[in-house]
Formats: structure tokens, sequence, C-alpha cells
């Protein structure tokens, strides 16, 4: 099998981006920040709910794809609930984590990019805030990264959709 120089160069680069940091490279608190992030995905893949509220912070705010999704823990809860109770929960995995904790060690920042059956590349984004209890997800951002070559289309479209929704 040959193979050609840019299937070589795309194998590099998702081997390179696809891999976290070796633990030993961040700091303990960015270890403990990307172990509360995996879980809180692993958690959502389970279905199980009492993990993964538990890793969201008293007054966690949780902003959805959707412009009107800014939901407190609680409204987030009655969300997911119903799913959850069924037994089906969403699964996101991420290929790609930067943890930035601040320099007083109490509150870190993080993008990911994040694997969807469904949506395919997605993009999340966050705050976690160090407590007594361990590190808490106190803002999560779910987004879906839009190509610049699809922007004006995809704008077009958010704009079409949000006349339609003003006429009603």
């Amino acid at each position: 099998m040959t193979l050609t120089r840019s299937t070589i160069v795309f194998l590099a680069v998702l081997i390179f981006t696809a891999s976290p940091a070796p633990a030993d490279e961040r700091s303990a608190e960015a270890r403990a920040v990307d172990a509360v992030l995996t879980a809180f995905h692993d958690a959502a893949s389970r279905a199980d709910g009492a993990a993964y509220f538990n890793l969201l912070s008293d007054d966690a705010i949780y902003l959805g794809t959707d412009a009107a999704e800014r939901w407190t823990v609680e409204e987030f809860r009655a969300f997911a609930e119903p799913y959850f109770s069924k037994g089906r929960g969403w699964t996101y995995t991420a290929t790609t984590r930067n943890i930035v904790v601040g320099p007083d060690g109490s509150t870190a920042w993080f993008d990911e990019l994040l694997w969807n059956e469904s949506y395919g590349t997605c993009r999340g984004t966050g705050v976690l805030l160090s407590t007594p209890d361990g590190w808490r997800i106190a803002q999560y951002h779910l987004t879906f990264p839009v190509p610049n070559e699809l922007a004006k289309a995809v704008v077009a479209q958010i704009r079409e959709h949000e006349a339609l929704e003003a006429d009603r």
C-alpha cells in the first residue's frame, strides 16, 4: 500500500492533535480538571444523571447549541432527566482539550473539540471552580464550529429562521 504525502500529513496531524498532553507535562490541577471533563462526558454517555449533575457547581450555567438554551442547573436537569431516566444519554468524545488553570489555582477554563455521531465535530468551552468537594463545572458551552467558507450561508439560514420565528 502506498501512502500519499497528504495522507501521511493527515495521519500525523490526527495522531498529534487527538492525543491529550501526557499527564506528566500538566499540573495536578489541570489533570484533575481533565478528569472532571472526561467524567462529565462519560456520565452523559451512560445516562447517569446523578454523576453528571454532581460535576456541576450549584450555580452552573449550561449553554446549548441553540441561542435559547441558557440553562441553570435545575433547568438543564429538567431537560436532561427525561432522557437519562429512559437510559438515553448522549456521547461526545473529546479529541483535543486545552486547559488553563488560573494563577491562584482556584479557577480553570478550557476548550475542547468533541466528536458526536449525529453532529460530527463540536466544541465545548467553559469554566471550572475548585471547591471543597473538588473541581466543578461552573459554565459549559456546546457549539458547532462553522468553517469560515460556510459561515455566510449558515448565517443566512439562521437569519431566515429567526425572521420566520418572529412572524409567528
